[in-house]
């Protein structure tokens, strides 16, 4: 009896051995009870990470399956996932969590990942961020776009008020990024932000109709303003305001400017880095990512030849090639922000002298630029060329009021060449 009770153990104790070690490399399916009846689950080992397989193994269940073909579909798909050494996931992680190590995972410049940052923090996560990512559905990403157009602002002016469109928009790309990134993780099988039929992100034309007005001052206010800056306040940064007003550069462009950039023999100067806003005294690449060069007039040549002599007055470094052309004294890139809070004082100042004169804002001084040569006849592919826009539609898609303008002039160009012909 004895010996009997002692080989049914032996033969137990092999079958266990055997169930256990079919189930960390085949795979195993059980049965269990639940009050909805009776359901498989399987089990199976997996890499904990397939890129450091020195960690070891993991095991993975799933379960909830109504029937034992179901249970075995499903580890099957599990073992190729595995053959095919992906990395699984274990438990599926909420949106939220997962788009904090998707963002992780990013190389960007640190300003566009603070814009993504924020965009997460303020518009995704508060109403996306608790749901499973298997769990989220199209209808309800449409449904929170529909709720960010209606109250989606979380700036403490406008709280609870509208969201912009070109502003869901950006929430809806970046959302599509990171569904993106859950799909190539094998997380997800499809993207539900990508179902256009379903989610309707704003559209191009809804972005355009709400673009707000492009302020510009006129050429006669343009003159003004610089006279007045430079013989009336006396600025230490007339040269600047006058280099963004005659090339159109933008502002971090131009701070980020070193005297190696410009050729006064040639009359060019070449845009090959911007002030990064995030850092202080920190250059990084263009908006578009790469260089142009760009004419300067004789007039700008004059003014930045002498304000060169100036700094050199100052300290020798600072008018040495590699020294910032609109740097502080120490050298240093000057705060982009900064920059733009000088600018607005110094134009509320003008107003006080100069009658009906409009605020503009520092970006405003770039659009008088462009506004202006549109406005003078000037082709729209060297204004692109001028202003680093990537393409000709862009710059056409924001200066379509200088179009009735242009069109006028081109009927009067037509009409004085039949008659003169």
């Amino acid at each position: 009896m004895t010996q009997s009770t002692s080989t049914r153990g032996d033969e137990q104790a092999s079958a266990n051995r055997q169930r256990r070690s079919r189930s960390r490399h085949a795979g195993s399916i059980t049965a269990y009870d639940t009050r909805q009846g009776r359901r498989w689950r399987f089990q199976i080992y997996v890499p904990k990470d397939p890129e450091q397989p020195e960690l070891g193994d993991t095991r993975l269940t799933r379960g909830g399956f109504k029937n034992l073909e179901e249970a075995q579909d499903a580890l099957a798909a599990a073992l190729k996932k595995r053959a095919q050494n992906e990395r699984f996931q274990g438990r599926v992680p909420t949106l939220g969590s997962f788009a904090t190590s998707w963002c992780a995972s990013l190389r960007l410049e640190a300003s566009t990942m603070l814009g993504y940052e924020k965009i997460i923090r303020n518009h995704i996560v508060p109403a996306l961020g608790d749901i499973r990512l298997d769990h989220l559905t199209a209808t309800r990403i449409g449904r929170h776009y529909r709720e960010l157009e209606a109250s989606g602002r979380r700036d403490k002016r406008g709280y609870g008020t509208p969201l912009a469109a070109n502003t869901v928009n950006k929430v809806h790309v970046v959302l599509g990024a990171i569904l993106d990134a859950a799909v190539d993780e094998g997380i997800i099988a499809i993207n539900p932000a990508r179902k256009k039929r379903t989610v309707n992100a704003p559209r191009a034309s809804q972005i355009r109709a709400q673009r707000p007005e492009i302020l510009t001052w006129t050429g006669v206010e343009l003159h003004a303003f610089l006279r007045w800056n430079r013989d009336v306040f006396d600025d230490d940064l007339f040269p600047l305001w006058h280099a963004i007003a005659y090339t159109g550069v933008r502002r971090g462009e131009a701070l980020a400017l070193r005297w190696a950039d410009l050729n006064f023999a040639t009359g060019r100067l070449a845009i090959r880095r911007a002030a990064d806003v995030t850092v202080r005294n920190k250059a990084k690449t263009t908006k578009t990512g790469s260089a142009r060069v760009i004419d300067l007039d004789s007039e700008t040549l004059a003014v930045l030849k002498s304000y060169k002599t100036t700094r050199g007055t100052i300290s020798l470094d600072l008018a040495r090639a590699d020294a910032y052309v609109f740097g502080n004294d120490a050298g240093e890139i000057r705060s982009p922000n900064e920059i733009s809070r000088r600018w607005r004082y110094r134009v509320r100042r003008a107003q006080d002298d100069l009658i009906d004169l409009p605020a503009l804002t520092l970006k405003g001084l770039r659009h008088t630029h462009a506004t202006l040569l549109l406005e003078l006849g000037e082709h729209p592919k060297v204004v692109q060329e001028r202003l680093g826009h990537s393409t000709i539609t862009t710059t056409m898609n924001i200066y379509s009021h200088v179009t009735p303008t242009m069109q006028k002039a081109a009927a009067d160009r037509f009409a004085a060449h039949l008659e003169g012909s």
